[in-house]
């Protein structure tokens, strides 16, 4: 009985490879034949593109450095684990971004990861969180 089923599959299959053949020869594109629902181009049924839905990186750090005209260093710091000792040990890691906000020395700001904007830069400040105290 199984194998029955299994038969009838794969005649059904082969006639329709054989219409899709026919159709190809008489000037459609397999896509059309196959499928007359499937859209040829990528994206949705209005035929424009599918909008990024991907997150970008965002960190929150203190700014170590402004120095630079447009440009200030964003000191972030992460706590993990030691693999031996199993305490909390504390990393830091400087990323270079561009600041069209102002932020200062000692201001806590919230950076976004972008497109490569000189050699070094790949992040911009999108806000300033809280401004140095001095």
């Amino acid at each position: 009985m199984a194998e029955e089923s299994k038969e009838e599959v794969t005649t059904t299959d082969a006639a329709d490879a054989a219409e899709a053949s026919e159709a190809t020869e008489s000037g459609q594109t397999l896509a059309q034949a196959v499928g007359s629902g499937v859209d040829a181009q990528a994206g949705n049924a209005a035929g424009t593109e599918a909008k990024r839905t991907t997150r970008r990186a965002e960190k929150v750090g203190v700014v170590a450095s402004d120095k630079m005209e447009k440009t200030c260093v964003v000191r972030v710091d992460r706590l993990i684990k030691h693999p031996k000792y199993r305490r909390y040990v504390r990393r830091t890691s400087k990323f270079m971004a561009h600041n069209e906000k102002g932020a200062t020395v000692g201001d806590k700001v919230r950076i976004v990861e972008t497109r490569p904007i000189s050699a070094h830069k790949r992040w911009r400040v999108v806000e300033i969180i809280q401004k140095a105290e001095k």
